[in-house]
């Protein structure tokens, strides 16, 4: 694949969800429990991906989920997943967790992290 054409499919998959801190999905300190968090940006992240590829794909890892700041409960997060590499079979997406108040302007990094991805074939088989 040539630089623009990657340089345009990156582009253009670009992802960004915003989601809600509802009680339902903090941990016993009122903050973001961390596996939703890592649900939420393995869901961005496989978006991204798919965007970026138009094929078949799972997640084979995710590598140094850092979290930088807690997400408390009544917060805003926005998730933003863009496609970092792309090897034969494989692709790489990092994706930041952003957090603001409702209530208040500003916003900062809570979370970030990369997530790896093999397209494969009708029998789960990887391929180009």
């Amino acid at each position: 694949m040539n630089d623009s054409i990657f340089e345009k499919r990156k582009e253009l998959s670009l992802t960004r969800i915003t989601k809600a801190v509802f009680p339902d999905t903090t941990n016993h300190h009122d903050t973001l429990f961390g596996g939703t968090a890592m649900q939420w940006m393995d869901e961005a992240s496989f978006i991204s991906a798919t965007r970026f590829s138009r094929k078949r794909l799972v997640t084979v890892s995710s590598d140094r989920i850092d979290f930088e700041h807690p997400v408390p409960a009544g917060s805003v997060v926005e998730l933003i997943a863009s496609v970092a590499d792309v090897g034969r079979t494989s692709l790489t997406v990092r994706v930041e967790m952003w957090v603001e108040s409702m209530y208040h302007d500003g916003r900062t990094k809570a979370i970030s992290g990369v997530f790896k991805f093999v397209a494969v074939d009708q029998n789960c088989s990887p391929r180009q």
